[in-house]
Formats: C-alpha cells, sequence, structure tokens
C-alpha cells in the first residue's frame, strides 16, 4: 500500500559538514577533498581535518626527516599498503591517510585516542604498551587532536 511507505530520500544526497573553526585556512582550503575523502573510507571528517593539521598543518608538499610525506604524512611503504601509487596527489594522500587511520581504527575497536596513537608511533607500540605509548611525542599528537576536536 503506497499510504503505508516511509519516504524516501532523493539517491546521491551529500550531507556536508563544516570543518572545525580551529582549523587554519591552509587546511579548510582542503576541506572538499577531506570530506570525500573521509566519507570515502567512513570516517569522520572532522576527525581527518584535524589529523592532517596536525601532520602538515594543510601542506601537500610537507615531508618529514625520516620520508613522510604529504598532507596526511604517510610513509611510503604504508601509503603502498593503503593504495597510495602517487605522493605527490593530494586526493591520494588524504584517501591513503583515511584509509590508515580507518585501519587503526578497526584494529583498536574504534578507540580514537588509540588509533591515533597508532598512526603516529605505529600499532605494534600500542599493543605492546596496552594504550597509548608513553612516548612525548605520540602523547602530545594525540592531545592536539583530540584538543582540535572538541573546540
Amino acid at each position: 500500500m503506497p499510504g503505508n511507505r516511509p519516504p524516501t530520500k532523493p539517491a546521491a544526497q551529500a550531507v556536508t559538514t563544516r570543518p572545525s573553526a580551529s582549523l587554519t585556512p591552509a587546511v579548510r582550503r582542503w576541506w572538499p577533498m577531506i570530506e570525500k575523502a573521509a566519507r570515502t573510507v567512513g570516517i569522520s571528517p572532522r576527525v581527518l581535518g584535524a589529523l592532517v593539521q596536525a601532520e602538515s598543518a594543510g601542506n601537500a608538499g610537507a615531508r618529514s626527516g625520516v620520508g613522510a610525506r604529504g598532507l596526511t604524512q604517510l610513509m611510503p611503504a604504508t601509503a603502498r599498503s593503503v593504495g597510495v601509487t602517487n605522493l605527490r596527489d593530494p586526493w591520494q594522500q588524504l584517501v591513503g591517510g583515511a584509509r590508515y587511520l580507518k585501519e587503526q581504527l578497526d584494529t583498536f575497536g574504534g578507540d580514537l585516542r588509540k588509533a591515533l596513537a597508532a598512526y603516529n608511533a605505529g600499532p605494534g607500540a600500542v599493543r605492546a604498551h596496552g594504550g597509548i605509548p608513553p612516548y612525548a611525542e605520540t602523547r602530545q599528537y594525540v592531545r592536539k587532536i583530540m584538543t582540535t576536536l572538541q573546540a
């Protein structure tokens, strides 16, 4: 009976979110891509945006002293493991970082703090310490992202 059906939503209706006010203009510049990459992988756009801010401050050409690259500062081997074929491509940087964070969220039962610690220090370190490792850099990293998310 037609009258008993629930209303349907239009197909392909996009849900958009606003970037956190605490994100810098350099990160907000990437917001449409951050949002799309996060939704493609199934994580929160706000979390991915905060991660980008902590990792690269929105600089797609960022390179760490140990070889991590791009907006999400993936190491080349990690990038390959999540399907990134071109670490110079900002879209692949974002999707790759989102995939790697999603892996950590899945590994640590959705615990965002542990997943972020694993993104920074590696999942082995989180397992070995039964939670966030006692590394100052990792603790500061997790705190920085969580603070960005609360703003």
